[in-house]
């Protein structure tokens, strides 16, 4: 593959970093661009370009082809000028496509919540069954990053990415389909039609899709042919599954679900049940999902990746029996959050703290149909712990699962979470009664 214009970045990202790397292997001596709407753009052997003189840049054909991260909107209007201008849009996960997807298995997964737990799963049982594989996307390396170094890709996707994938993959893995990231993709309809662009299409790969999306009308019409669907595990499979996660550090009846998933996946490429067993074995729980750590006798969740209420709804399940402190709100998505406050109480939420912007929501709905439920309602993360130190008596179990994103006080959920957990080590370890921040009275 040969460049013969200057190409522009845009995003700064690891994908962008990897992009650079490529084209300085494929091209040495050619001419690079970066773009970013904020922040730094530390990517070598690039100029910049400020956003502010994109559309001048584009009207001059400065650079022949854009290579797009995940996390810019294809929908903001400067690509559409760039398409008017004959300047083509592309991406790091769409240049390996056309660089080494040929003679590779490869596996697509994606979902609104549990493709990286899927992938992951997929990965260590398909590598425990013998097949050389790996993992990319948003879990594991970029794109570009994996290369030709695996006869078998296991790639979790993200509606960021499935949007404009141009490549097929031999099987398209669906966890399940709830709404979210309507603010990039500007409508909660385009989610869904950019979250199923990765099986929406004519070609001869199989499906595999997850217990929530089996019964999803739009999965179903996306799918167009159910012959492609991957056969069903049979019953021994699957109780043999559901044993080995039983015994695993995998909690909670969605995770269960992924295993499941993953392993449908596996033996349709030729995976071994030992392999399965082992990699369920193997499987050590990601960063920010459902993430436990012990501080005294409290059991502190971090499940910080939790974005949707949906996500919610599965950590509170995971923890029965618990008395449970829950900590929730954020980035506002104008998600309903009535059915989540109508089951806390049965889910053994004692202790509700809610944080900006969509806090306020879920407060209101909870007070009123569970008066019982201690609802406090914080300005922000630091004075929610505070708050919960207060009231450690009232709870075993604190879980931060917020049900939406991170960006009104956070760069990411990573940041979140890690920021949640040094802040219960440092308040809750030797708090009582007698100290820390009262909300209002």
């Amino acid at each position: 593959m040969r460049f013969d214009e200057p190409v522009l970045l845009y995003g700064a990202g690891r994908e962008a970093l990897s992009s650079r790397a490529f084209l300085m292997a494929r091209q040495p001596g050619l001419k690079v661009y970066v773009t970013v709407d904020s922040g730094t753009a530390d990517i070598p052997d690039t100029e910049l370009i400020a956003a502010t003189d994109l559309p001048a840049a584009i009207a001059a054909r400065r650079f022949g082809l854009i290579i797009k991260s995940p996390g810019v909107s294809r929908y903001k209007p400067i690509f559409e000028a760039a398409r008017n201008a004959a300047i083509p849009v592309t991406s790091n996960l769409n240049l390996w496509g056309a660089s080494f997807r040929h003679d590779r298995t490869v596996i697509a997964i994606t979902g609104t919540k549990g493709k990286s737990t899927t992938a992951t799963l997929t990965h260590l049982m398909l590598t425990r069954s013998g097949i050389d594989a790996g993992l990319a996307g948003n879990v594991g390396l970029a794109p570009l990053e994996i290369a030709d170094k695996h006869a078998v890709v296991v790639f979790e996707l993200s509606s960021y990415q499935t949007a404009d994938m141009n490549f097929l993959p031999d099987v398209a893995a669906l966890t399940n389909l709830y709404p979210e990231h309507v603010d990039w993709h500007g409508s909660v309809e385009r989610y869904y039609a950019d979250k199923l662009h990765l099986i929406d299409r004519d070609g001869g790969f199989a499906v595999a899709l997850g217990t929530a999306a089996k019964g999803n009308a739009l999965v179903a019409r996306a799918v167009r042919d159910h012959r492609r669907l991957l056969p069903e595990l049979d019953a021994a499979t699957n109780l043999a599954i559901e044993n080995a996660v039983a015994r695993s550090r995998l909690r909670g009846a969605h995770n269960l679900d992924n295993a499941l998933l993953a392993a449908q996946i596996t033996l349709g490429v030729g995976g071994t049940l030992d392999g399965i067993m082992q990699g369920i074995a193997a499987f050590r729980p990601l960063p920010h999902r459902l993430e436990e750590h012990r501080i005294g006798d409290l059991t502190i969740v971090n499940d910080s990746i939790s974005t949707t209420p949906e996500a919610t709804k599965a950590a509170l399940a995971a923890y029965p029996g618990r008395r449970i402190a829950l900590i929730a709100g954020g980035h506002e998505r104008e998600q309903d959050y009535a059915e989540l406050a109508g089951l806390l109480a049965s889910r053994g939420v004692t202790t509700l703290v809610t944080l900006p912007v969509t806090g306020p929501r879920l407060a209101r709905a909870t007070r009123a149909v569970s008066p019982d439920i201690l609802v406090i309602e914080a300005p922000d993360l630091d004075h929610a712990i505070s708050a919960l130190a207060v009231q450690k008596l009232r709870f075993d179990t604190l879980i931060l699962s917020p049900g939406a994103p991170s960006y009104n006080q956070f760069k990411n959920f990573e940041e979140r979470g890690a920021h949640f957990v040094e802040l219960c080590r440092a308040r809750l370890g030797h708090a009582d009664s007698s100290g820390g921040w009262r909300p209002p009275q």
